[in-house]
């Protein structure tokens, strides 16, 4: 049988790899092309189709990529540490744009379209979802990396030492329990919107972070996920950058004061608490006009079905709910090499922390995928190096499936779990902007709700639908705790967390907040000076 070939579903129920990425996206790509160069004999498992699901796939993205300039990499990091209340770290930003700078010219020679501008130069600053991940695809399989899709995974599999040592998952078109013994693990899952209907979210429910944490992993700026898109009212495309050049009205066409300003969306969200909310891209000459439509096409779609023309006719919006997608929150990485706290296991993309290159403020597209690119690249890499020295004795391991079993078990209603969960983190005044008062009560109907779902279980027939579906609301159910949990403690106004208790930013709290536990949840503050010691510890350096 060929490496990047299964010839059934059958032949994928019990297999045997170095490397087992879950994901396929950015990250998860970047992640089994790197580790199959490595040499090692690579897994790629995706929930859907790998290259045509989740947030890249589904649109353009810009990317930060900064020519090797001292004086622009100084500007490229400086505009973000305000931002994101001075919690990034210069060694990863660092880091980050060479790895990044050196994949986007990868890209150019596998051959990925990009523009050249007037002069001849290639224009490098963003890419084009389906193009990138089309490619991407293409890629890894020419690497020989074996692509499961359609093929979610449930839960990860450990050894007697807690190492991590595979997972089990579901082939969704025929039911049938697939079983991947791995050496190394990537999750590559990214994060979770919470079903909000934003644009190629409707497979970032959170699933990576809780098979993390049953294994044993922590996260890191879980408060920093009350990220929210603009959208038209009728649309889940929450592209927001030609918003730029829109001006914001209510219904009878007054203009709202400071709405398209660097603070509008909370302005958005305060007055849709009230009223609704006009946009027209007024301010875009007819020139831009062109060049908008043919750099984000399917921004257009929408209104071209609608029969609005955004540029002179108003429309309604809305903020849908992005999380910890566009936030900066995620699993706690300990090293360089994008490791964990769990041996085995690794975290690239949106489903590790963005922290370290964005703070608290988002990255929006830009450095996501940044991140994305560079931390697949080292995860990968590092997971290849980590199988090889493990051996193939570590295939002969004993595991077992992380977490408490869920067999014998009524099953819960997945839809009620997860319009419950959407109940508290969608509302603006719940989640944008946070109170102690309700950030605990909150918190009160999500622990109930999680032991709920503990005490019914999940559902273990071979309904595919009907499995997915549980274990995503158990993951929303998961995510919603750290992150309530984690804005709770953080007793200030810092990057994207608003706590109108506290409005103001305090220099005192200027830490990470880590975060995990399932039925306890817990949090504690890391000192970003320890962090950085301890990175360069881990990474060998100094010693």
């Amino acid at each position: 049988m060929e490496r990047n070939q299964i010839s059934s579903a059958s032949d994928s129920n019990s297999i045997q790899a170095d490397v087992l990425v879950i994901g396929g996206g950015p990250a998860g790509t970047w992640a089994a092309w790197t580790a199959a160069s490595e040499g090692a004999k690579v897994i790629l498992v995706d929930k859907g189709y790998c290259g045509t699901t989740g947030a890249t796939a589904s649109a353009g993205t810009g990317i930060w990529y900064v020519a090797p300039d001292p004086t622009s990499r100084e500007s490229a990091m400086a505009s973000r540490e305000a931002l994101g209340g001075h919690l990034a770290h210069r060694d990863w930003m660092t880091r980050v744009l060479d790895r990044t700078y050196a994949n986007v010219h990868l890209l150019s020679d596998w051959g990925y379209p990009f523009p050249v501008d007037d002069t001849g130069h290639p224009y490098r600053n963003s890419l084009q979802g389906p193009e990138y991940m089309r490619l991407m695809r293409r890629k890894i399989k020419q690497a020989g990396v074996i692509v499961l899709d359609q093929s979610p995974a449930l839960s990860l599999l450990v050894d007697a030492e807690g190492a991590v040592a595979g997972a089990t998952g579901i082939h969704r078109q025929t039911g049938e329990r697939w079983q991947i013994q791995a050496n190394a693990v990537v999750i590559a899952t990214g994060g979770c919107a919470f079903l909000s209907k934003a644009l190629g979210c409707n497979v970032l429910t959170g699933d990576g972070y809780l098979m993390a944490a049953e294994a044993g992993a922590d996260f890191s700026g879980m408060e920093f996920s009350n990220a929210y898109g603009i959208s038209p009212a009728f649309s889940t495309v929450t592209k927001t950058l030609f918003y730029n050049w829109a001006s914001f009205t209510d219904e009878d066409g007054t203009v709202i004061p400071e709405a398209g300003s660097q603070k509008g969306r909370s302005v958005i969200a305060q007055t849709l608490l009230k009223k609704p909310v006009y946009a027209i891209l007024d301010k875009a000459t007819e020139e831009m006009r062109s060049i908008m439509r043919k750099a984000q096409p399917n921004f257009f779609l929408p209104f071209d079905r609608a029969g609005i023309d955004p540029f002179t006719q108003r429309f309604p919006v809305t903020l849908r709910l992005e999380g910890t997608v566009r936030g900066t929150g995620g699993i706690r990485i300990v090293d360089q090499t994008c490791a964990t706290a769990v041996p085995g296991l690794y975290a690239a993309g949106d489903a590790a922390t963005r922290e370290l290159i964005c703070g608290g403020f988002t990255g929006g597209g830009s450095h996501n995928a940044a991140w994305a690119t560079s931390s697949g690249y080292w995860s990968g890499q590092a997971a290849a190096l980590y199988a090889r020295s493990l051996g193939q004795k570590a295939l002969q391991r004993q595991v077992k499936q992380a977490g408490t079993p869920q067999a014998n078990k009524p099953t819960i209603d997945p839809k009620a779990v997860v319009e419950a969960v959407q109940a508290e983190v969608f509302p603006y005044d719940r989640n944008y902007f946070r109170s102690q008062s309700r950030l605990v009560d909150s918190l009160g109907r999500l622990d109930s709700l999680w032991q709920e779902v503990q005490t019914t279980g999940q559902d273990t027939s071979n309904d595919p639908t009907q499995v997915v579906q549980a274990r995503e609301a158990a993951a929303m159910v998961a995510t919603a705790r750290w992150m309530y949990r984690s804005a709770i403690e953080r007793r200030e106004t810092r990057g994207m967390h608003k706590y109108i208790d506290y409005p103001e930013l305090d220099p005192t709290q200027q830490h990470h907040l880590i975060s995990g536990g399932l039925d306890q949840v817990w949090v504690k503050s890391q000192p970003i000076a320890n962090q950085t010691e301890d990175l360069k510890v881990l990474a060998g350096v100094g010693r």
